[in-house]
C-alpha cells in the first residue's frame, strides 16, 4: 500500500472531520490514506513550512481565520506558501464563492488540480473529484466551470446570440437553418458568424475550423 498524505485545512472542525470520513470509507485501490488537519492560516502555514512534512494531497478552505504576522490572510495566501515549500503537492481549493475574477486570480496565482463550489458539490461528487483530480487530471466543479466559461464569452464580447448561433454549428445545423433556432434574420446570423470567425480566426476556415477553435477555449 503506498501512503498518501493529505492535509485538509477548513475552520469547520465538523466540516474537516466529514472531509476525512467520506475520504476514509472510500476504497482507493492500492493506496492508504493519512490526514493532517489545521482549522486556521497561523497552523496551517506552520504544518506547510515545517521541512519535515510532506503531501501528496492539499485542501484549502479560502476563508480561513487570518495568520497577519507572515500576512497570511485566506487559502489562496497558503496555497502561494504551498506551491514555494511543497512544489509536487496536489492542490484542491474549497470555496462558497464561483465569481469569474476569483477563479482566474486562483488559476493564475496557485494553479490549483482542482476548484470545488461547496455549495455545487455532495459526496458523490467530493470523492469522484478526489479520484480524477489524484490520477493527473483537472477538475473544477459545475460553477466554477460555468463561471470560467461565461468569462470568457464575455473577454471576446460575444453575446447570448452568438452563443446560440454556434451551438447550432456545432449541433450540424446548417447556417441558412439557424433562423429556425435562433429569432434573427439570416443575413443577421452570417454577420454575426463572420465577426466571431474574424476574432478567433482572422476572418479564415470554415465552419469547422470555427467550432474547433470554440472547443479548444473550452466553451461548448
Amino acid at each position: 500500500m503506498k501512503e498518501l498524505n493529505v492535509l485538509i485545512v477548513d475552520d469547520h472542525p465538523m466540516t474537516v472531520n466529514g472531509y476525512i470520513n467520506v475520504l476514509s470509507e472510500e476504497n482507493f485501490e492500492g493506496y492508504s490514506l493519512n490526514f493532517t488537519r489545521a482549522l486556521d492560516c497561523e497552523e496551517a502555514f506552520k504544518i506547510i513550512t515545517n521541512p519535515d512534512n510532506h503531501f501528496d494531497i492539499a485542501y484549502l478552505d479560502l476563508s480561513l481565520p487570518a495568520y497577519p504576522e507572515e500576512k497570511i490572510f485566506s487559502g489562496l495566501d497558503l496555497g502561494i506558501v504551498l506551491r514555494k515549500n511543497i512544489p509536487n503537492c496536489t492542490l484542491i481549493i474549497l470555496t462558497m464563492h464561483s465569481e469569474a475574477t476569483l477563479v482566474e486570480r486562483l488559476v493564475k496565482e496557485i494553479n490549483p488540480q482542482g476548484i470545488l463550489c461547496k455549495s455545487d458539490i455532495d459526496i458523490d461528487e467530493f470523492v469522484n473529484a478526489f479520484r480524477i483530480i489524484y490520477s493527473g487530471e483537472t477538475y473544477y466543479s459545475h460553477k466554477i466551470e460555468r463561471s470560467l466559461k461565461n468569462r470568457i464569452w464575455d473577454n471576446y464580447n460575444f453575446d447570448n446570440y452568438d452563443r446560440q448561433i454556434l451551438l447550432r454549428l456545432a449541433e450540424g445545423i446548417a447556417t441558412k437553418n439557424i433562423p429556425n433556432y435562433v429569432p434573427l434574420s439570416l443575413s443577421a446570423i452570417e454577420k454575426r458568424k463572420a465577426h466571431v470567425k474574424n476574432v478567433l480566426l482572422d476572418g479564415k476556415g470554415d465552419d469547422h475550423d470555427l467550432i474547433e477553435a470554440i472547443k479548444k477555449l473550452g466553451i461548448l
